[in-house]
């Protein structure tokens, strides 16, 4: 780990602060809270054409592979970038409204990236703590490192954590649509089918969504939807307080090295 400087006498060094990133992306409340972001990203007309003629099994299947791959990212040290670019390079074609797309176009996969971001903050201040905002501002700025390690074009992403949020509104917006191949995946999105996001009951699913998600598939909002994610968030906060570390981490967050993990 690398160490801070001190100012003052002597010479001296402090350990920089615990990543907040690390601490919470790999915590299996974060995968729970998967249904917002996978609801935004087929609204996307490149992305959820990409689910629809690249990914042979599924949905929840494939979200378990190519997450658990996201958080190795985060939590590695090592130079994945290659790899981000063989698994991507062939997932291209022609989305619903005759455009072509590519996986690894800078506005897709920045986009991708941001619902996964917006969620992370929603599964944290949900399930887990209210942030601060110094602490909010932190773990965004780990957020852009994090992007920055993909090898992708930066250009898209915001500086700053008001500017990102911005950037989310706008995009969702004015880029998401219910297109023919969003609206076959939105059964599978709503009323997951394997993976952690299966013990979601659908009252809690529906009270995550994003209000532009939740206009664009006509998800119905019950009078009991927000209670019920009230009480389903205490309960994981409750539990996670008695869970040992196996339980509450995913699997690269687990086995990551020593000084990575929460």
């Amino acid at each position: 780990m690398r160490t801070v400087p001190r100012r003052g006498n002597g010479s001296e060094s402090v350990d920089p602060p615990p990543s907040l990133l690390r601490k919470y992306l790999g915590d299996r409340r974060f995968a729970l809270a998967l249904p917002r972001a996978v609801a935004l990203q087929i609204l996307h007309p490149a992305i959820a054409a990409a689910l629809t003629e690249h990914v042979t099994y599924r949905l929840w299947w494939h979200k378990r592979r190519t997450v658990n791959a996201m958080v190795q990212i985060a939590y590695s040290d090592r130079d994945l970038r290659s790899l981000i670019h063989a698994g991507h390079a062939h997932v291209r074609g022609t989305d619903d409204l005759g455009a072509r797309y590519h996986a690894l176009r800078p506005d897709v996969f920045f986009f991708q990236h941001a619902t996964y971001v917006d969620t992370l903050f929603f599964a944290i201040n949900t399930f887990i703590r209210p942030l601060t905002p110094a602490e909010s501002e932190r773990l965004y700025s780990e957020c852009v490192e994090w992007y920055d390690r993909y090898g992708i074009s930066a250009r898209h992403m915001p500086g700053t954590l008001p500017e990102f949020r911005d950037y989310v509104e706008q995009t969702c917006a004015t880029a998401l649509q219910a297109s023919p191949a969003a609206l076959r995946l939105a059964p599978q999105v709503l009323r997951p089918d394997a993976w952690i996001p299966r013990a979601l009951p659908n009252a809690v699913v529906r009270a995550m969504q994003h209000p532009r998600a939740r206009d664009l598939l006509d998800v119905p909002e019950h009078r009991a939807d927000r209670p019920a994610l009230r009480v389903y968030a205490s309960m994981l906060r409750n539990s996670a307080r008695a869970a040992p570390h196996r339980l509450r981490y995913l699997h690269p967050a687990r086995t990551a090295p020593v000084g990575t993990s929460a």
